[in-house]
């Protein structure tokens, strides 16, 4: 019996370059990066300050194109994408999680949650709905305002918005870096769960040595290309290997 092929990465990149601006004041944000994200996983993106992780998580989602290089989404290559087929795939396979939370403030958390599916023209499933509210623990807050929430449950919101579409990846940016501890801890094992419960694929960018540590592996980037990778991160490994790649200042730790 011929075994049946191994699924492609959810997601993968090629030798991505991206600059910022031209001349002697440019800026090398990529430079030459390939990775590959398994699917059904949790990968944590770090880095110190400048190294190019956020805008390695915007090429790769589609949000921001690099000069060179390619990128796929599942088997599809995105860098080859025009604009409408590429805000199609964006809209129907990727769901997106950002620091700001970006809730609309006179939506409630019912309606911010299905907002992607009312823009496509499409009915929610049910019964997926029920399981991602109830996974988000906001069953009792779906009729109130972001102004009404605190900054976890804002945040909750936002990774209900993301997985209500059933989104083949999630793209987290600093998903946890307005959260105080016990905040951040609930949207990372929301994040964790996603991935155990759901088969859900999620990508992370974060400062964080403990939010790291709840991914699967993480993957180090220092001036525009990867540093290296480590499997089953720990807090301590991380810490570690942030060192190792200087001008690391130790974020505040998030509690598990």
């Amino acid at each position: 019996m011929t075994p049946s092929a191994a699924p492609p990465p959810a997601a993968r990149a090629q030798n991505l370059v991206k600059r910022y601006g031209s001349g002697p004041a440019a800026v090398t944000a990529l430079d030459g990066v390939s990775i590959e994200v398994p699917a059904e996983s949790f990968t944590a993106v770090m880095g110190p300050s400048g190294s190019g992780k956020s805008t390695l998580l915007h090429c790769i989602a589609g949000l921001d194109t690099p000069d060179s290089g390619r990128a796929w989404i599942g088997g599809e290559e995105i860098t080859a994408m025009g604009d409408r087929q590429l805000t199609r795939l964006r809209r129907d396979r990727v769901g997106f999680v950002f620091q700001a939370f970006n809730l609309l403030p006179v939506l409630s958390a019912a309606a911010n949650i299905t907002l992607p599916l009312d823009i496509a023209g499409r009915d929610p499933d049910r019964a997926w709905l029920a399981a991602v509210v109830d996974a988000v623990g906001l069953a009792d807050r779906l009729k109130h305002r972001p102004s009404e929430l605190s900054g976890g449950q804002q945040q909750r919101v936002a990774i209900a918005r993301a997985l209500v579409s059933r989104p083949a990846i999630v793209f987290a940016d600093e998903p946890t870096g307005n959260l105080d501890s016990r905040a951040g801890a609930e949207v990372l094992g929301l994040l964790r769960r996603s991935v155990d419960e759901f088969g859900q694929t999620v990508v992370m960018v974060t400062h964080d040595p403990v939010a790291a540590s709840r991914a699967d592996r993480a993957v180090f980037l220092a001036d525009g290309q990867v540093a290296g990778v480590l499997d089953k991160p720990t807090p301590g490994s991380v810490l570690d290997r942030m060192r190792s790649l200087g001008g690391h200042r130790p974020a505040r730790v998030q509690e598990a």
